[in-house]
């Protein structure tokens, strides 16, 4: 019975798409090897979404754009290889002004940040990426100033993507739905729809009342899924934070756990093809298409 599934899986592909909302690759990491490994498991699509790099030290705001650099290399690595839709994010990781701070002081750590934030800016302006992300603050208890100065930049860079009408995707604290409604709060202070606000490593928050209008993008996990689908939305989408960490196989997820979660929902008729498409094909396109 397993292999029929996987085999209607494959031959529904073209109809029935998977899509990750945040995968990382690293240059020492698997990269287009994962994406291979996720193309064969039934996938379609990912958001490669850029992180701070080994070999490329933020010691100026310039360094920011190289960094970016590598993402752009590695997705268009993947794309030569592979069928997927590959969408990129690039943005200063938020958890980069504590070392900034730290070597540069306070001051020069916010100027470089927003300078990440603007050089990732127009990236998404020239066509190379179409998201600025992850942005936002630090997931963990940081200073007043460390924090202030967070929402400071991430203010930035949601006035940039309502300048350029495209997504930013969050990184921050994620536990209640005072997160959502801070982020919605400043999304309207910046002129942004909420709606373009991604809410990364999201809870299964997915009604009006939860999300204030920010986009969840929920951990697929089994148990995610199922009380996201109880709440009877499919207004989320899925992702697997996959880090590409040599040192740490798997961490997040793993590559394909998007996938045998959508084969297992369509299988046990938890949710059909339609619901599929929504959450995989049709708010994505929403967001990272034709922006």
């Amino acid at each position: 019975m397993y292999n029929y599934i996987v085999r209607r899986f494959t031959d529904m592909a073209e109809r029935i798409p998977v899509y990750d909302n945040h995968v990382h690759m690293d240059p020492a990491g698997r990269n287009v090897d994962a994406a291979r490994e996720f193309e064969a498991a039934g996938g379609t699509g990912f958001t490669l979404v850029t992180l701070p790099y080994r070999q490329v030290p933020i010691m100026e705001g310039n360094d920011f754009g190289r960094s970016y650099e590598v993402t752009f290399s590695m997705a268009g690595r993947t794309r030569e290889a592979t069928n997927l839709e590959v969408n990129v994010a690039v943005g200063p990781y938020p958890v980069l002004i504590i070392p900034l701070s730290e070597h540069y002081g306070p001051e020069k750590a916010e100027e470089m940040m927003i300078e990440g934030m603007e050089i990732a800016a127009k990236a998404v302006a020239d066509g190379r990426a179409c998201a600025i992300g992850e942005i936002g603050r630090p997931h963990f208890d940081v200073p007043d100033e460390i924090r202030e100065a967070s929402d400071r930049i991430l203010l930035r860079g949601m006035e940039c993507a309502k300048e350029l009408d495209c997504p930013v995707i969050i990184h921050s604290e994620s536990g209640t739905t005072d997160t959502n409604r801070s982020l919605s709060e400043m999304a309207k202070r910046a002129g942004m729809d909420p709606g373009l606000v991604v809410k990364h490593s999201s809870p299964p928050f997915v009604r009006d009342d939860e999300t204030y209008g920010v986009m969840p993008s929920i951990p697929a996990s089994k148990k995610n899924i199922n009380e996201a689908l109880g709440k009877g939305s499919v207004r989320f989408m899925l992702e697997t934070d996959y880090i590409d960490d040599p040192e740490r196989p798997g961490t997040v997820m793993s590559i394909n756990t998007v996938p045998n979660k959508i084969r297992m929902l369509l299988s046990t008729g938890k949710m059909d093809a339609d619901g599929v498409n929504r959450i995989c094909r049709e708010i994505p396109d929403s967001l990272y298409r034709n922006r």
